[in-house]
């Protein structure tokens, strides 16, 4: 969050939101009920627990992120509105998070969307107006270490994803019929005892999860009539979540600490998919796949 509003001159953002706003307003819809539809759809079909329902409809109610744009650049995609979506939906997270959060995680466990609301403020908006003012105060010192603030961010998803995996692992291998196999046991068993446990449903969930917000963002959008570009940058920006801001909430709003599993789990997953997807539109020209007419107003 820090790194956007490095980055972020809200005279520039009001100015694309002014010359398209179709496309941002539909994108930030589309971020907001494809992922926590699928995210209640998807723990209620694999019969989840409900730690695990609430952490994955948390991570499914949580804003876009910001290596969205990155992937989106690979991709061929329409960065400018990749942008501007993180922005908004990061900003729509103070009241659409909690609120969406409470609604469909509500009939698990108790959820405080007051609370939920108050921390995602100071999660989310506190940084950015940091970096914006850092950006206004000190210019030179921002343009150093912009180029390093994709990597400062891959290091805090990861640093938070490691210690959410160290405070469940030995839940974790509990669950696996692997933890009681014998030295020497077949490969097949100890992967079936991994499928079998909570890691397996886990990584599952989150897989079914991703997908289905790359996949219906990219459609949605090509129903509607979006460029190419737009359609991708659309599928990248819902597909792909902000997991740290998942894995926070998880960690301080709700006891156990199972919910902060699928928003940390999703660092790892939604990294390796979207960059999967990135470099495979790379290769494929949008313009060639560009059979919509262009909306008016976007």
């Amino acid at each position: 969050m820090l790194a956007m509003g490095l980055t972020l001159e809200l005279k520039d953002l009001i100015g694309l939101f002014m010359q398209r706003p179709l496309s941002i307003l539909f994108g930030c819809a589309a971020q907001y009920t494809i992922m926590p539809t699928f995210g209640a759809i998807v723990s209620k079909s694999l019969g989840l627990s409900p730690s695990l329902s609430v952490g994955l409809i948390l991570l499914g109610c949580c804003p876009g992120g910001t290596a969205s744009n990155v992937v989106t650049l690979i991709a061929q995609g329409d960065v400018p509105l990749s942008i501007t979506m993180t922005v908004c939906t990061t900003l729509g997270a103070v009241l659409l998070t909690p609120m969406l959060t409470k609604i469909l995680a509500g009939t698990y466990v108790p959820v405080d969307a007051l609370k939920l609301s108050i921390s995602t403020l100071q999660v989310v908006v506190a940084p950015i107006l940091l970096g914006s003012y850092l950006q206004s105060k000190f210019p030179a010192a921002v343009k150093a270490v912009i180029p390093f603030a994709p990597l400062f961010a891959v290091l805090a998803s990861s640093l938070l994803a490691c210690s959410v995996f160290s405070e469940n692992v030995v839940r974790l291998k509990s669950s696996m019929v692997g933890a009681s196999l014998p030295p020497g046991s077949s490969p097949v068993l100890f992967i079936q005892s991994i499928v079998s446990g909570d890691l397996g449903i886990i990584v599952l969930s989150v897989l079914l999860l991703h997908f289905a917000g790359f996949f219906v963002g990219y459609l949605s959008a090509a129903i509607c009539g979006f460029t190419e570009r737009e359609r991708r940058a659309i599928s990248i920006e819902v597909g792909m979540q902000n997991s740290s801001l998942g894995v926070v909430l998880a960690t301080s709003h709700f006891t156990s600490p199972m919910v902060a599993l699928p928003p940390a789990m999703s660092a790892v997953i939604m990294n390796i998919m979207g960059s999967s997807l990135g470099f495979i539109w790379r290769y494929m020209d949008p313009s060639k796949l560009d059979d919509s007419p262009k909306l008016t107003g976007k």
